[in-house]
C-alpha cells in the first residue's frame, strides 16, 4: 500500500512540475510575442514619421516651386497693368503655409497637394491673360508710337537722374560716417597710475584697468543725434576679449555678430566730443600686440595697438 501511495506521490509531483515547465514556456513564449509587436509599432510609428517628415519636405519643395512660378506671374501682370490682387492673395497663403513650422498630418499633406495641383491651372489661365495684356499693349505701342518713345526717353532721363542721385547718396554716405582720432592707449595701475602705450609696453602687473580715450572728429555731414559707441579689444590671435558680468556684449558688423569689449551710448553733436573707456579685465592680459578697434553703431571709425610683455 505505501508503495502505491508514494508511486502515486511521485507521479503528481511529476505532473506539477511539468504544468510548472509548461506555464513558464507560454509566459516566455507570450513575452517574446509582446516584445516582437511592441518593436514592430515601433519600426512602423517611427517609418510613418521619417516618411511624414520625407513627405513634409517633398510639399516644402513644391510650395517654393508653385510661390515661385505665381511670382513670375505677378510681376509680369502687373508690368502689363493687369490686376494681380487675386495672385497675390493666393501666392500670400502658400507662403504661409511654407514658413509654418507644425508637421502636417497625411490628410493636411493630401489636401495641400492637390490645391498645389489645381493652381496650376490657375497659372495656365494667368498665361492665356498675360498673352492678352501683351497683345493689347503692342497694339497701343503701335497707336502711339510717337508717344512711347518721348516716355521712353523721359523715362531714361529719369533712370540717369536716379543713378546719380544714388551715387550723390552714397558719397554722403561715405561723408557722413564719423571718424575716431587723437586715441589713446593707457594702463592704469592700481593706484590709479596711467602708462600711456607710447612710451613703452605694458606689463601685466601696470594693468589693473585699460583706459582708451579719443574724440569725434568734426563731421559737418554727419546727421547729429545717439549713436552708439563700441570698443573692441583683440588679444595676439586676434579673438575679442570681453566679460558679459563687466557690461560687454554682441553687435552686428557687415551682417556677422561679434563680441564688443566696452560700450557707450552718446548722442553726437559735431563738438569733437572727447570719450573714454575703461575695462577691468581680472586677468592677465597674453604677452603680444594688441589691437583696439573702435566703431559707431555698424561701421569702424580707428583702431590702435598696443603689447603686453
Amino acid at each position: 500500500m505505501s508503495t502505491n501511495f508514494e508511486k502515486e506521490s511521485g507521479s503528481k509531483k511529476d505532473q506539477n512540475k511539468n504544468i510548472i515547465i509548461i506555464v513558464l514556456v507560454l509566459l516566455v513564449i507570450i513575452s517574446g510575442i509582446k516584445l516582437y509587436t511592441d518593436y514592430v509599432d515601433r519600426t512602423k510609428k517611427t517609418e510613418e514619421i521619417l516618411l511624414l517628415s520625407t513627405e513634409n519636405n517633398e510639399l516644402n519643395q513644391r510650395l517654393d516651386s508653385v510661390t515661385y512660378q505665381l511670382n513670375l506671374r505677378i510681376q509680369e501682370i502687373e508690368k502689363l497693368g493687369g490686376d494681380i490682387q487675386a495672385l497675390e492673395a493666393v501666392r500670400d497663403q502658400l507662403i504661409a503655409e511654407r514658413n509654418s513650422t507644425r508637421q502636417r498630418s497625411s490628410s493636411e499633406i493630401a489636401a495641400l497637394n492637390g490645391k498645389i495641383t489645381n493652381l496650376n491651372g490657375l497659372i495656365a489661365q494667368k498665361d492665356q491673360e498675360i498673352l492678352e495684356l501683351r497683345a493689347a499693349n503692342q497694339q497701343l505701342f503701335a497707336e502711339n508710337e510717337d508717344l512711347k518713345t518721348t516716355q521712353a526717353e523721359i523715362e531714361e532721363e529719369v533712370v540717369q537722374l536716379n543713378i546719380q542721385k544714388q551715387d550723390l547718396q552714397a558719397k554722403v554716405d561715405v561723408a557722413s560716417m564719423l571718424k575716431a582720432e587723437n586715441i589713446t592707449i593707457a594702463a592704469v595701475n592700481s593706484r590709479g597710475k596711467e602708462r600711456i602705450e607710447t612710451t613703452k609696453d605694458f606689463r601685466n602687473r601696470q594693468i589693473e584697468r585699460l583706459k582708451v580715450s579719443f574724440n569725434i572728429a568734426d563731421n559737418k555731414v554727419a546727421e547729429k543725434g545717439p549713436r552708439n559707441v563700441y570698443v573692441q579689444v583683440l588679444d595676439g590671435n586676434a579673438q575679442p576679449i570681453f566679460d558679459v558680468a563687466k557690461g560687454s556684449g554682441t553687435f552686428m558688423i557687415d551682417g556677422v555678430e561679434q563680441f564688443y569689449t566696452v560700450k557707450q551710448d552718446i548722442i553726437f553733436d559735431n563738438s569733437e566730443q572727447e570719450l573714454t573707456f575703461y575695462y577691468e579685465k581680472g586677468s592677465d592680459y597674453s604677452s603680444g600686440n594688441h589691437e583696439v578697434r573702435i566703431f559707431v553703431d555698424n561701421y569702424q571709425v580707428g583702431s590702435k595697438t598696443f603689447t603686453v610683455k
